[in-house]
């Protein structure tokens, strides 16, 4: 059954940091690089387990897909599947809010 992929004002805010600082070196890598992820995220729809379990929280429901070396974290709802966030793959989880 397909759900809604959503995405959280972190995720976004995430992504756009992550654009910028890619965009210094090529605006056209920052930009594939946007585009590669929220195509990442679009095959939550229908795929939303395929991801592992995010190991700092250990719950079935948070995941991640790891994208040019960064985690997509996501929450599966009953009917949704909402990005939490776009992280560096070597933050630690417990700092990346901080």
């Amino acid at each position: 059954m397909a759900r809604q992929v959503r995405g959280s004002h972190e995720a976004a805010t995430d992504l756009e940091s992550i654009a910028e600082y890619i965009s210094r070196d090529s605006t056209f890598y920052a930009a594939a690089f946007v585009e590669e992820v929220l195509s990442v995220a679009a095959t939550l729809e229908r795929f939303f387990g395929r991801g592992r379990v995010v190991p700092e929280v250990g719950e079935e429901i948070i995941r991640e897909l790891f994208v040019k070396g960064y985690r997509l974290l996501y929450r599966i709802g009953d009917d949704s599947v909402l990005v939490l966030g776009v992280i560096h793959g070597r933050r630690d989880l417990g700092r990346a809010r901080e």
